[in-house]
């Protein structure tokens, strides 16, 4: 009978429902660092593309400024953007990047 009158609320958790009760906490604890972890992740890619995307920037404005140095004659322009249908700028653009030399540039043109 003395069983009987232990309040079930106020009764002492056994080793048993310890067990299942920290094991249920582990478990949302371990998501939650798991979460963090992923976002720790996704920041260290954004910060990783971003750096990549800067560099990328600034290896094309110097690869501009290079080409921009890049002296080139009038005549050859006008002879390839006409012979070949082109626009100037793009004429202009195949000599630069040929450095100036006019039949390399037709010949990357014509392949």
């Amino acid at each position: 009978m003395a069983d009987e009158l232990i309040d079930p609320v106020n009764r002492p958790p056994d080793s048993k429902d310890l067990q299942q009760q920290s094991k249920a906490l582990d478990s949302l604890t371990d998501h939650v660092e798991d979460r963090q972890l992923d976002s720790n992740r996704v920041q260290q890619a954004m910060a990783s593309i971003k750096a990549d995307a800067a560099a990328d920037r600034n290896a094309q404005r110097l690869r501009e400024k290079e080409l921009a140095a890049v002296k080139i004659n009038a005549a050859d322009v006008d002879v390839i953007a006409t012979e070949l249908e082109l626009d100037k700028k793009v004429a202009e653009r195949m000599l630069r990047e040929h450095k100036g030399d006019a039949v390399a540039a037709i010949r990357s043109l014509l392949h």
